[in-house]
């Protein structure tokens, strides 16, 4: 069976639209890939079909953005045939307005330094990383909202806030006439749900709350390669990523996730495909941005698009007795 076309949805209430499975660089870019690796990966997930490409200010210290922007560059694309995104919060450097903030300030600036890193004139998506309780919301919705007003940006949105949050800085927008938030990207996984599927429930009627999810793979967890333990080479074997661990080695996660790997062998697909399918069947869910180091990693992600049109109902009620368990 040949891969399905890749299909797109809108994100969220907003007319752009973006590619069901996404690329994003946390973790690979600048940690294991150089510009030509990357440039190999992106050019496998562009021919695909894969228009939108996640990457953040903090990834790699900033170097996970000069890469994306060296790689694109390198492959000429056409800039209105490519969504590119970046998030703001932990800032790069120290001070007591360059790190973990959403004052305006920093705001200003770190949009600037995200433009030139990339060597780009403006980013499509920009969100919020993280919320800042110290910065009264007002003013993050106000910059964020003057960012898009100066062209740096086309549309904005949140990355791990809380509901609440989330409609606080919708409504300020809204009093004020300022540009809303139109998405948020939180961590989503057949392990991890509550915060899509209970607490942001009201959110996709009420504003149109689009989401663009990351982690559909629990970090590795659903490949099945932490089965056995942790193999050399893996993400939890990256220095810095130990608090990985604890969660990847799970005795009872992993007897799940052996469970579900005999479900996708009956549908001739692998198990991190499946995976990726079971949160692209999720409506609300505009984008599942995945990841890889290689360019057979990129394609064997957007094999999930043939485990998607397997999803029956019946499937699905299957998978879900799996991880409830």
């Amino acid at each position: 069976m040949t891969t399905p076309d890749m299909p797109y949805r809108r994100l969220g209430r907003s007319g752009l639209k973006v590619s069901v499975l996404s690329f994003g660089s946390w973790v690979s870019f600048g940690t294991q890939l150089d510009t030509g690796m990357a440039r190999d990966c992106l050019a496998a997930a562009h021919e695909a079909g894969v228009n939108f490409f996640d990457n953040a200010e903090a990834y790699a210290g900033g170097e996970s953005e000069r890469i994306m922007g060296a790689a694109i560059a390198e492959l000429g694309w056409s800039r209105e045939s490519y969504v590119v995104s970046s998030k703001f919060f932990w800032g790069l450097t120290e001070g007591v307005n360059t790190r973990n903030t959403l004052n305006r300030k920093y705001l200003m600036h770190a949009i600037d330094g995200s433009l030139e890193r990339f060597g780009l004139d403006f980013l499509d998506v920009i969100y919020c990383h993280r919320a800042d309780p110290d910065t009264p919301i007002e003013e993050t919705v106000e910059a964020m909202s003057d960012i898009i007003e100066s062209g740096r940006a086309h549309y904005w949105g949140t990355s791990e806030w809380t509901a609440d949050e989330i409609r606080c800085a919708w409504d300020i927008a809204d009093r004020r006439n300022l540009r809303k938030p139109i998405t948020e990207q939180p961590q989503y996984h057949l392990f991890e749900r509550r915060r899509v599927e209970r607490e942001y429930a009201r959110l996709y009627e009420d504003i149109g709350l689009g989401l663009t999810t990351w982690s559909p793979l629990a970090s590795g967890l659903l490949t099945g390669k932490y089965v056995d333990g942790i193999p050399e080479g893996s993400r939890a074997a990256l220095p810095g990523y130990e608090w990985l661990k604890d969660s990847l080695t799970d005795e009872r996660r992993n007897g799940q996730v052996m469970e579900l790997m005999t479900v996708a062998e009956r549908l001739d697909v692998t198990i991190s495909q499946l995976a990726i399918a079971w949160c692209a069947a999720n409506p609300n869910v505009s984008t599942v941005i995945t990841g890889a180091s290689r360019p057979e990693q990129v394609v064997e992600n957007m094999g999930a698009l043939k485990a998607l049109e397997q999803l029956t109902p019946k499937i699905k009620h299957e998978i879900e007795a799996i991880a409830k368990r």
